[in-house]
């Protein structure tokens, strides 16, 4: 660190914060060490590009009172990723839920949560959401679900068909696709795999991936990232089952917005 900052011309505090991630990285001081460390060109762009990143801590951090430990490493690939592949067996997946489903799920799962603790975990929920709508680069989202999830009364009936509504809305984004695996297809790779994320991230100018794809399989107790390559492939395998098994876009939002109908029936 002393010799790498006698020739950046920086004091070692200045190098400490930096590799300690306690401060932010203008791109032209990414550039510079990059220059000095000998880094290869596409090595350079991308770490620039990162860099450009770091000019303000996630949003995420004002919610570190309430966030699962571990799970602020998700929200930061999340929001990196150029595209999530989804399947979820039992629930609503907490970047579509609306906030009244999310409450009933979380006081659930956290009954001894005050009403503060859940409303700060229900406003991080929703806040994750922005990133399928933020204006630079969303990330394009394929996600199926099981039925069940569509029959499980969670909350009100009220809710229930305001979650499926929202559900059947998002659908028509550009960059969300939704599809369902009916009761009727029988036995599919989800029923043994079940739920994950797959996250893939930008490329390198050479083509190459910035960021290994990563798996991520959310458990009660904990969480799970795989990222060596037969790992993810078998598990992008299984996805490729589940959403050719499934119904296609339009028959699965067909089949969300009557479900919703008989939800709002009850």
């Amino acid at each position: 660190m002393r010799a790498a900052a006698r020739e950046l011309e920086w004091s070692e505090a200045k190098m400490w914060r930096i590799e300690t991630g306690q401060t932010s990285l203008r791109s032209h001081d990414a550039a510079t060490m990059c220059a000095v460390y000998g880094a290869p060109p596409e090595i350079t762009e991308a770490l620039m590009g990162l860099a450009k990143e770091t000019k303000a801590r996630g949003w995420w951090h004002s919610y570190g009172d309430v966030i699962p430990e571990g799970f602020d490493v998700y929200i930061g690939l999340e929001e990196a990723a150029t595209s999530l592949d989804t399947y979820e067996a039992e629930l609503v997946p907490g970047l579509l839920q609306t906030a009244a489903y999310a409450r009933t799920v979380i006081r659930e799962h956290l009954p001894h949560n005050t009403d503060e603790e859940i409303e700060q975990r229900v406003q991080l929920r929703i806040e994750r959401q922005t990133l399928l709508t933020r204006s630079a680069g969303p990330p394009t989202l394929r996600l199926v679900l099981n039925e069940a999830i569509l029959h499980r009364s969670v909350g009100s009936p009220t809710v229930m068909a305001e979650q499926l509504r929202h559900l059947g809305d998002v659908a028509e984004w550009h960059n969300v696709v939704i599809r369902v695996v009916p009761f009727s297809a029988g036995l599919h790779r989800g029923a043994l795999s079940g739920p994950f994320v797959i996250l893939r991230f930008p490329a390198l100018g050479d083509g190459t991936d910035s960021e290994p794809p990563t798996v991520y399989a959310d458990g009660y107790t904990g969480c799970l990232y795989l990222d060596k390559p037969k790992e993810v492939e078998a598990f992008a395998d299984a996805f490729d089952n589940i959403w050719t098994t499934a119904l296609d876009e339009h028959a699965s939002r067909r089949l969300i917005y009557d479900m919703a109908r008989k939800h709002e029936q009850l």
